[in-house]
């Protein structure tokens, strides 16, 4: 299968492009690699997959120097004529998207940012694989469209409109466009709402990696909402055989349509997390305590029932073996292993 993976330098997406090689499809991945955090890590990831970063040129595909089945090119989903153009030459036969302006916070800042990538450049994507015959698109969605208030476990089911940020929106948003062109135009397409994943090569703005990093360099973390807050933290593997589990699976409905919770269904609370942290690394974290931060969620927590049954999808690992995985990476990426 020829598949086209987006977001090919970003976290999950560049794990992903080493499962599909892995399983012998042939990939080609783009990313605009933008600087919303440190563009090394984005290059050290593509590095890792056979890209080399001074072979990296706007509209260029870049052959992998490790195998023939990886070629990468920098687009951004945003150029609707550099798009179009990639798929009319490549003719994929399924799309995996991972392209998106993340971040719960940073969307209080620069709202255009998150809808021109979330929303028109998956608008975009949508468009190409209706004009370009695509059969299959697994794409990215979020925990963080739950919002507040709602019972837990989270369940697919639940009505899903009171998002407490513009990130979750526009997620909401991807997956409500994803609904109705798979209900116009026959396209398969199956949304996977992601769990705080964490892991080797993770991202450097979300909490395990900010407060490694603080608490192995001996400065203060920022705790809020005084660590009455859990998360359902899922280890990057899981994440990975998740979306795996999704490519493989074509829903059965009247729409081929489905929403799946990636996650591992056993939410940790913050302050445990941060013991976890203290256990791996030997030193004590200086926890400054503050309030409730606009935009977040007390508790975020995956009934992942439905995508075992129809996916046949289970987690493995737990956190105090993916906080240890994590941190044998950390040092290693910063030189200190």
């Amino acid at each position: 299968m020829k598949i086209l993976i987006t977001g090919a330098a970003g976290f999950i997406g560049s794990a992903v492009v080493d499962e599909m090689l892995s399983e012998g499809h042939e990939v080609v991945g783009i990313d605009n690699i933008n600087s919303y955090y440190d563009t090394a890590l984005k290059y050290a990831r593509l590095a890792k997959a056979g890209i080399r970063q001074d072979e990296i040129r706007e509209d260029r595909i870049v052959q992998s120097v490790t195998g023939t089945a990886y070629r990468f090119a920098k687009v951004d989903i945003t150029d609707r004529v550099g798009l179009a153009r990639l798929f009319a030459s490549e003719r994929f036969d399924a799309v995996a998207n991972f392209a998106a302006q993340a971040g719960v916070r940073y969307s209080l800042e620069n709202p255009y940012a998150y809808v021109s990538s979330n929303v028109v450049g998956f608008l975009n994507l949508l468009e190409d694989c209706r004009q370009y015959g695509v059969d299959k698109l697994v794409f990215a969605s979020s925990s963080s469209v739950y919002g507040a208030g709602l019972q837990t476990p989270y369940r697919e089911s639940l009505v899903t409109d009171t998002p407490v940020s513009l990130y979750a929106a526009t997620k909401k948003s991807d997956e409500l466009m994803a609904y109705a062109y798979s209900r116009l135009f026959g396209i398969k397409a199956t949304g996977l709402r992601f769990f705080t994943v964490y892991g080797p090569w993770g991202r450097p703005d979300m909490a395990p990696y900010i407060f490694m990093k603080a608490i192995t360099e001996g400065r203060p973390i920022h705790v809020f909402n005084h660590g009455r807050m859990s998360r359902d933290f899922t280890f990057i593997s899981d994440t990975v055989a998740g979306v795996k589990a999704a490519m493989g699976h074509t829903p059965v409905s009247e729409v081929p349509f489905a929403v799946y919770n990636v996650g591992n269904s056993s939410p940790v609370s913050l302050l445990d997390f941060i013991r976890s942290l203290e256990n791996v690394t030997g030193r004590k974290a200086d926890m400054r305590m503050e309030g409730m931060q606009a935009g977040d969620m007390q508790c975020t927590y995956a009934d992942i029932s439905l995508i075992s049954e129809e996916c046949g999808y289970s987690p493995k690992v737990g956190l105090d073996e993916g906080i240890a995985r994590f941190y044998e990476w950390f040092k290693a990426y910063n030189g200190n292993g």
